[in-house]
């Protein structure tokens, strides 16, 4: 029985409590990835049997993609795009970046994402995984460009990635190690079954 083991939240809770750069817009941006991993979760168990809205579908598909990329890219814009906590959004499934309109001051926030790595698997019932990254924006200015999301890797606010397969995990680093949670999907959510990942040290140089 699962009850009672850390989830997301509260792990994120106490991570800020440790950091307080952390506090703010960011738990917000957090909890909407969090979202957005368990939404993809459903769509891909779903398989082949996944449709896109009919608005969508009217308008054919550029590009050739496959239904659940865009849906899975569809689904972070959803849960991430809409309430001015992030600044803008960079996808491997998009040409361009998603600024994210504001009224009033920006956040400084940025989110790049590969909404779902390894689509062809679907063909095969295999193993796919969402990819993450949180920046900061680099200075205080207007609307955000491509340049502000070509960063060093040492800038990330927070990495991690979801594998969608016979159990959904969240992977993810907020600085401090990096920590693995299963999808509960009796509850919804995401508990820390893997704390502190490591490789193992036999595998050291």
């Amino acid at each position: 029985m699962l009850f009672g083991r850390t989830n997301v939240n509260m792990f994120l809770l106490e991570e800020t409590r440790r950091n307080p750069a952390l506090a703010g817009d960011f738990s917000i941006v957090f909890g909407d990835i969090v979202r957005s991993c368990k939404a993809i979760a459903h769509v891909v168990s779903r398989g082949a049997l996944a449709e896109l809205p009919e608005t969508f579908a009217a308008r054919g598909n550029p590009g050739g993609k496959r239904t659940l990329d865009i849906l899975a890219n569809q689904t972070f814009l959803k849960y991430c795009g809409w309430g001015g906590h992030l600044a803008a959004l960079s996808s491997g499934a998009m040409d361009t970046i998603h600024p994210v309109p504001v009224d009033g001051a920006r956040s400084r926030y940025l989110l790049a994402f590969e909404p779902l790595d390894g689509a062809s698997n679907i063909d095969v019932n295999l193993t796919v995984g969402s990819i993450f990254s949180v920046l900061r924006s680099a200075g205080e200015h207007g609307e955000p460009t491509t340049a502000d999301f070509l960063q060093p890797g040492a800038n990330q606010i927070a990495a991690g990635y979801a594998i969608y397969g016979p159990s959904t995990m969240l992977v993810l680093s907020v600085g401090s190690g990096t920590h693995g949670f299963t999808l509960d999907r009796e509850i919804g959510e995401f508990l820390l079954t893997h704390p502190n990942l490591m490789i193992p040290a036999a595998t050291h140089n």
